[in-house]
């Protein structure tokens, strides 16, 4: 049904021309280009001129050294032009295509983290690799034969008309059919084309969701599984192919079908009207010639229109995404340290229609730890999400002190948050570059160590060959899960920040090393106002205040001892989590 849908919607090629006027080409180079194809073709007019002379005059002295010269001169410029003509629309092509990334990939940085979570990461892609190749191809393969064909055609026609206009006439009855079979084959072939470009961004997604997770995938004995759903993506992708080769197989072979049969209708009456005197052997000639020049730019012309319909899709989809709403990071008050009491007040989130916190209400006292407890699924890693701002609360509001958070500028807003996951997010690249992300400030060696030996990586990190330049591996997976961990607290301890979200950051640690972060978690929480979302009773028991959350609802707040009389759920949970202890010791 989807599949019909994208099959059945009809392009506007004014989308494609915005898209291209918006990357600003090189108009300079443009026109260059434009005037070479013209010397090309220009020069291509002059032949069957020349031919037409020869033949009508044909004699040994007809050959002249000065004609000779002239006729290889022009066949040089002519190549030169050619050559050129294409080299500058293809770096024009080249242009395009990497403006279009940069806007792209610069939209993807600024989009909210709801359209990542909306959109699979492998369709992300196929936008800024795929959609924008297919419109590189059809700029610098297929522009420079539709230019020179339109004015190969249009001159063709002006000095056929010239030499007789009555045989021009029966040759122009065949142009309404080859464009009648250009657009009825072109609408199937963007049809087919754009719902190709979908089924490929689908696929580029399972590859994507697949091969970072292979260990998991051999874990499972999930082979098998992700085979079958890996052949049913290729197996769209060959039928979709197919029936672009079919396309394909019927244009070109219909077009030349019609320009053959043009050309012997042209033959025959030609050779009629020389027989009659009407028209000399040399005009036939040279007309035959200009037929030719005809011919062959109307099959380019028909490959430039189904490459067309193809980039008309991926016009549509790029557009998807640079229509959506960016984050104005830049929007707002500036802040410069948070000094205040939070504020969660009446606030409730949905997911679309997924209603995830009802109601919430309750005061993080600045200087303070709070901890935010309760079964898994009850919307504690949102209501940190509405905290970083990553969304916005559907009903209430979030104030530091009597400003809502909304007001301050974004950028300077998380500049203020150091948080450290429960999953640690670690980029390829070394042990350095990751404590220092995102830091617009250069990190001496000393203040590197200094937070290593705080979030006790120091001594592991030196253990590496390369220490701090040791190079971690896509996502990390050259480190431990605690080695891992380790370093995201290095990154947060770096950049001093007034919040701390901690998600149950000492979790992937062994007891000796959970000993010392805590300790320097414990000497960074001094005077920050500090989060935690906790599993383990060790990690909430000394907290100034346990916000306990159940289905999206706050059903108790206070310390640990008084929710342990007070509140039944959770005397369960830290009974459960003693007695776990008790085992473990």
């Amino acid at each position: 049904m989807e599949q019909n849908q994208l099959e059945n919607k009809k392009f506007d090629w004014r989308l494609f021309l915005a898209l291209v006027k918006g990357t600003e080409p090189p108009l300079g180079i443009v026109i260059t280009a434009l005037l070479m194809s013209l010397m090309t073709t220009g020069v291509g007019f002059a032949v069957p001129l020349f031919t037409k002379n020869l033949v009508d005059g044909f004699s040994g002295q007809s050959f002249t050294g000065g004609q000779i010269t002239i006729l290889v001169i022009a066949f040089v410029l002519q190549a030169l032009a050619s050559g050129l003509s294409i080299y500058l629309l293809a770096k024009v092509g080249h242009h395009v295509v990497a403006k279009l990334r940069e806007r792209l990939w610069e939209k993807l940085l600024h989009l909210p983290i709801r359209f990542h979570h909306n959109n699979e990461t492998g369709q992300t892609l196929s936008r800024v690799t795929n959609d924008t190749g297919i419109l590189k191809e059809l700029i610098t393969d297929h522009l420079t034969s539709f230019v020179t064909g339109i004015i190969s055609i249009v001159g063709s026609i002006i000095i056929l008309l010239i030499l007789d206009w009555k045989m021009t006439i029966v040759m122009l009855l065949a142009v309404p059919v080859a464009i009648i079979i250009i657009m009825v084959l072109g609408r199937q072939m963007y049809r087919v084309s754009k719902t190709m470009q979908e089924e490929t961004a689908k696929f580029t997604a399972v590859l994507n969701q697949v091969l970072p997770e292979m260990k998991l995938v051999k874990a499972s004995n999930a082979e098998h599984v992700e085979l079958e759903r890996g052949n049913k993506g290729i197996r769209t992708l060959f039928t979709y192919g197919l029936k672009e080769a079919k396309i394909q197989a019927l244009l070109s072979p219909l077009m030349l079908f019609v320009m053959m049969l043009l050309l012997v209708t042209i033959i025959g009456y030609g050779g009629v009207r020389v027989a009659s005197g009407a028209l000399s052997a040399g005009d036939m000639v040279a007309f035959i010639l200009y037929l030719f020049q005809i011919i062959m730019p109307m099959t380019q012309l028909s490959m430039f229109f189904t490459h067309l319909q193809k980039a008309m899709g991926a016009t549509e989809r790029i557009y998807d995404v640079l229509g959506e709403e960016t984050e104005d990071a830049d929007k707002g008050k500036s802040i410069q340290r948070v000094d205040g009491d939070l504020h969660i007040e009446h606030v409730s989130f949905a997911y679309q229609s997924d209603q995830v916190l009802h109601d919430l209400s309750f005061t993080a006292p600045a200087g303070k730890v709070t901890a935010i407890a309760g079964p898994s699924g009850g919307g504690k890693s949102t209501l940190f999400g509405l905290l970083e701002r990553y969304y916005e609360p559907t009903e209430g509001t979030i104030r530091l002190d009597d400003t809502p958070i909304q007001d301050y500028k974004l950028h300077d807003w998380r500049r203020q948050i150091g948080y450290v996951a429960q999953e640690t997010a670690l980029l390829s690249g070394t042990i350095r570059e990751n404590i220092c992300y995102g830091l617009e400030r250069e990190v001496s060696d000393e203040e590197l160590e200094r937070v290593s030996e705080m979030a006790y990586a120091k001594q592991f990190i030196e253990e590496l060959p390369d220490g701090f330049e040791t190079t971690v591996g896509e996502r990390g997976v050259k480190l431990s899960g605690g080695q891992r961990q380790r370093i995201a607290i290095a990154r947060a301890l770096l950049r001093d920040p007034q919040i701390l979200m901690l998600d149950e950051a000492t979790s992937s640690l062994d007891s000796s090393s959970e000993i010392y972060v805590q300790q320097a978690l414990q000497n960074l929480m001094q005077n920050r106002t500090t989060f935690v979302i906790a599993h383990r009773l060790s990690t909430i028991v000394e907290a100034d205040q346990i916000v306990f959350i159940e289905k999206g609802r706050i059903t108790g707040i206070g310390t640990h001892e008084a929710l342990f009389k007070q509140h039944d759920l959770y005397r369960e949970f830290a009974s459960q989590q003693q007695l776990l202890a008790g085992k473990m010791e």
